[in-house]
């Protein structure tokens, strides 16, 4: 059997070395974090240094960081409705979020959804500002408060968003600003100061950590949304429960080694990806890129094949040993057309028969070599069949 090649590093990365060192320690060493005596001492050790690693990446204090299971619930534990700042109230009025953003944030939250406000993208994929500017004016006359929810790089294309001129726009009219940063995290330098947000979301498996941990990251640490998961008073009592250890020693490890080698990889893995996209749209016109003229992550490719079923082709690829993605993985197996590509006004007909390629911190020019024969040997036969459909 030929060797696999995985190219959806947007759904969950390899493990790093580093990653699983820390995991394996971990899971040698019993100890609670809230446990007093030297074995919970430790643990709390652990989870300290991973938690100084992971705001090093993103350039956050670490008392900011909130330890969580995944991605996704740190967006839900951000999105809330009820704040408190220190010992006083914050309550927002209503919560505005992109129509691109992951289905953690548009299904996610915790508002009415009356309270919430979607705002229109771009053809391709970047928030249009002066809806942002009409919808802050139009909340801010009513005399509400508003938290914006806007991802740093979408999952399903890899487009930048213009997170720091939105913020600013945003602070300006007294909003509280929210990035989900796990897709970008560990694959281009962040700086939550530089882009000016109040909460950041990342996650551990994107990056190479193991699954299970992820991080909410505030710039204020006495800025407190309400807990999620209420009961004991781990984390500081922002998210109660005992925390997984072995994972988050394997997020900070990961977190650090990403950190350092960020510049580096990108530009190592932006030339995989236009090695495979310049060959794939020279051998077969067919293809549509969509979003290559625009800023986007470095690993990330959305094509289309008109006329076939995105599960069509990602079937096919699979069989032959090529794993990619149609669209979100969370969303895998799905019917209907990317809501990404709905909102930016993509054809139906080519909306339906996007996937996504995407490289990681593991990917080498073995794998464009390999994809590029699955490739050649899957879609001439894709291609017959649309032909005779």
């Amino acid at each position: 059997m030929n060797a696999r090649t995985y190219l959806d590093h947007n759904a969950t990365s390899h493990v790093r070395p580093e990653a699983r060192e820390a995991l394996l320690a971990a899971l040698d060493a019993t100890g609670n974090g809230s446990s007093v005596h030297a074995e919970g001492r430790a643990a709390r050790g652990t989870m300290d240094a991973a938690r100084a690693r992971v705001a090093a990446l993103v350039g956050a204090n670490s008392s900011g960081v909130v330890f969580t299971s995944s991605g996704t619930e740190a967006d839900a534990l951000a999105l809330t409705p009820d704040y408190r700042r220190g010992d006083t109230p914050l309550i927002f009025d209503a919560l505005l979020v992109s129509a691109v953003e992951h289905a953690a944030v548009l299904r996610g939250h915790r508002f009415a959804p009356e309270q919430v406000e979607v705002l229109p993208v771009d053809a391709r994929g970047r928030l249009r500002l002066d809806g942002l500017d009409a919808a802050l004016a139009r909340h801010a006359a009513a005399g509400r408060r508003v938290l914006l929810s806007l991802m740093v790089a979408n999952n399903e294309t890899g487009v930048l968003q213009p997170v720091a001129e939105a913020a600013r726009r945003a602070h300006e009219q007294g909003a509280l600003v929210h990035t989900d940063a796990v897709q970008a995290a560990g694959r281009i330098p962040l700086s939550m100061s530089a882009l000016g947000v109040d909460l950041m979301s990342v996650s551990a498996h994107k990056l190479g950590g193991a699954p299970g941990a992820g991080a909410l990251i505030l710039a204020d640490p006495d800025l407190r949304p309400a807990p999620l998961i209420g009961g004991g008073v781990q984390e500081r009592g922002r998210r109660a429960g005992s925390e997984n250890v072995p994972a988050i020693a394997a997020f900070g490890a990961a977190a650090e080694r990403a950190g350092a080698s960020v510049d580096a990889d990108g530009v190592r893995i932006n030339g995989l990806r236009e090695r495979l996209e310049d060959a794939l749209r020279s051998e077969f016109p067919e293809l549509v890129l969509l979003v290559g003229d625009v800023d986007r992550l470095p690993n990330t490719s959305c094509f289309a094949l008109p006329g076939v079923p995105a599960e069509t082709t990602v079937i096919a690829l699979d069989l032959a040993g090529l794993a990619v993605s149609a669209g979100a993985a969370c969303s895998s197996g799905k019917v209907a057309a990317s809501h990404v590509l709905g909102a930016m006004g993509v054809p139906e007909r080519i909306a339906r028969s996007a996937f996504r390629l995407s490289f990681g911190w593991s990917s080498g020019e073995e794998d464009v070599d390999r994809a590029l024969g699955v490739f050649r040997r899957v879609l001439p036969g894709l291609l017959r069949r649309r032909a005779a459909a």
